[in-house]
């Protein structure tokens, strides 16, 4: 019987990734922090769902889930509610005035970033071997310089609408229209949320 013979090769031994525990020290560190995360941000919510709290909570909760932390906050409004169903417009507004408020302070935080790049810049100067961002970051950014402050309107949708807010402030739009457009976006945002939820469980509140 003819036997092919593999001459001349070698067959390479198992590679050893040394990256392995690293992984699995970060991914380990990474759930370590989610659960204090969550466990802080659990004590937090008890803390301000006190009665006594009432639309200080509500204020403090949406603050916080206009800056770049996944909180939301309409529960909270919600939430409120069950217990005070007569106070349906201070809700919405001083929830909007919270929302709003932690707007201005991402919008402040892409400013602040922007300028200590610019310092950056200006006393260690390079040349970028490729433009930075590519396609999508050209297409969002003429995107927004084309609707301006009106673009904020828009800093009420999930997910990007915080960053939105920081993006504006990188962008040095003007402080006051953009101020404006976000307190719309995010009165239209609650009123039409917290009208739902007392719509489709009117029994609740």
């Amino acid at each position: 019987m003819n036997r092919y013979k593999l001459s001349g090769l070698r067959v390479a031994k198992p590679l050893r990734c040394s990256a392995t525990p690293f992984i699995a020290a970060f991914g380990r560190f990474f759930a370590y922090m989610e659960a204090w995360l969550y466990s802080s941000l659990q004590w937090l919510f008890d803390a301000l769902a006190l009665p006594s709290v009432g639309l200080s909570a509500i204020f403090t909760v949406a603050l916080v889930s206009a800056t770049l932390l996944p909180l939301g906050s309409e529960p909270a409004v919600f939430g409120y509610l069950q217990i005070a169903e007569h106070m349906f417009w201070p809700a919405v507004l001083v929830a909007t005035l919270g929302n709003t408020v932690g707007g201005v302070i991402s919008y402040g935080m892409g400013y602040g970033a922007e300028k200590a790049v610019e310092r950056y810049r200006e006393k260690k100067p390079y040349r970028p071997r490729s433009p930075a961002g590519g396609r999508w970051h050209d297409y969002v950014s003429w995107w927004l310089h084309r609707l301006g402050p009106p673009a904020l309107l828009f800093s009420w949708l999930p997910i990007v609408g915080d960053p939105l807010c920081a993006v504006a402030g990188w962008l040095k739009m003007p402080l006051a229209p953009s101020i404006v457009y976000m307190a719309i976006g995010k009165f239209l945002r609650y009123f039409t949320m917290t009208s739902a939820l007392l719509w489709f469980f009117p029994g609740a509140a």
